[in-house]
């Protein structure tokens, strides 16, 4: 990730045909000004500021957000992008025009009825992958839910790190309602709230609000109207002063843990780690830094 976007003037001197500049702002590298004229940026777009924070905004408004094949596999591509992207600290996933998401889009919903057994399995995968993609980022996910997030739009806030929710917002799992079950989503959901409580979410497929959200375990802090922006800055703040990559490793360090035995093997994993650490560049930069009492790098 660059320290800052290259200027107009600068992007006029380089000597690159429209090709090769459409290649280089594709949106499959976002940390340039601007996407390709040929790239999927419709869907989802893709916002990074030079202090680590990115933007994800799924940019169906017109459809109050809802998923179809196309707007999964654009989210997937930017997931999939952020896994490479260096010196991000934060990630934050909302939906356009104050609908986080609806859930499935009705068009796609009434294709796949059409569908055979198998073709619907390999369109499940592209949710399925999207939802692991976003789960196995980096850096910190935040899912900031704003008027609804239904179905998959739920499921997309149970596999961030982090929810929060402006009051008023809506949430629900209402596939059996359809004759069909939450699947794709219900690791990230199990996660989020727990075994007894997904199993009411799902077989009830009630309508809750964000008291309730909270309550459940599916978000993290419910926000007042109009304190989106001020929860974003605060945030961001807080996290000025950690390692970009140390919180890559912290949150891996959950992920390959969580629900392992504590046993011998594991003591011997969890020293490695912490030893690989202790070496790195950034282990040694934030050590010496505290002691020399200073800044580290990275938050300078």
């Amino acid at each position: 990730m660059t320290d800052q976007k290259p200027t107009e003037d600068e992007l006029n001197a380089l000597d690159v045909t429209d090709a090769e500049a459409a290649e280089i702002n594709a949106i499959a590298h976002p940390f340039v000004a601007d996407p390709a004229p040929d790239a999927d940026n419709e869907l989802v777009k893709i916002d990074a500021l030079p202090s680590g924070v990115v933007f994800v905004t799924i940019n169906r408004p017109e459809k109050k957000n809802a998923f179809d094949a196309a707007t999964i596999a654009a989210l997937y591509q930017a997931f999939e992008t952020l896994h490479g992207a260096d010196r991000v600290r934060v990630v934050f996933i909302r939906g356009a025009g104050g609908t986080f998401s609806a859930g499935a889009d009705l068009n796609w919903m009434a294709d796949a009825a059409g569908w055979s057994e198998s073709d619907n399995r390999d369109d499940a995968m592209g949710l399925a992958k999207m939802l692991k993609a976003l789960h196995d980022v980096p850096a910190l996910t935040v899912a900031l839910v704003e008027g609804a997030a239904m179905g998959g739009g739920a499921g997309i806030v149970a596999a961030c790190d982090m929810a929060v929710a402006v009051e008023g917002s809506r949430f629900a799992f209402s596939e059996v309602k359809l004759g069909l079950i939450p699947a794709t989503i219900a690791p990230y959901v199990i996660e989020a709230v727990g075994a007894r409580r997904a199993r009411q979410l799902f077989l009830t497929a009630n309508i809750f609000d964000a008291d309730y959200a909270a309550h459940a375990g599916l978000i993290d802090l419910v926000l007042p109207e109009g304190s989106v922006d001020e929860f974003i800055s605060m945030l961001t703040d807080s996290l000025t002063t950690c390692a970009p990559g140390a919180m890559g490793e912290a949150k891996r360090l959950v992920n390959d843990l969580a629900g392992k035995d504590i046993d011998h093997r594991l003591l011997e994993e969890t020293a490695k780690r912490i030893a690989r650490a202790r070496v790195s560049e950034e282990g040694q930069e934030g050590v010496r830094a505290f002691l020399d009492k200073r800044a580290p790098s990275w938050a300078q």
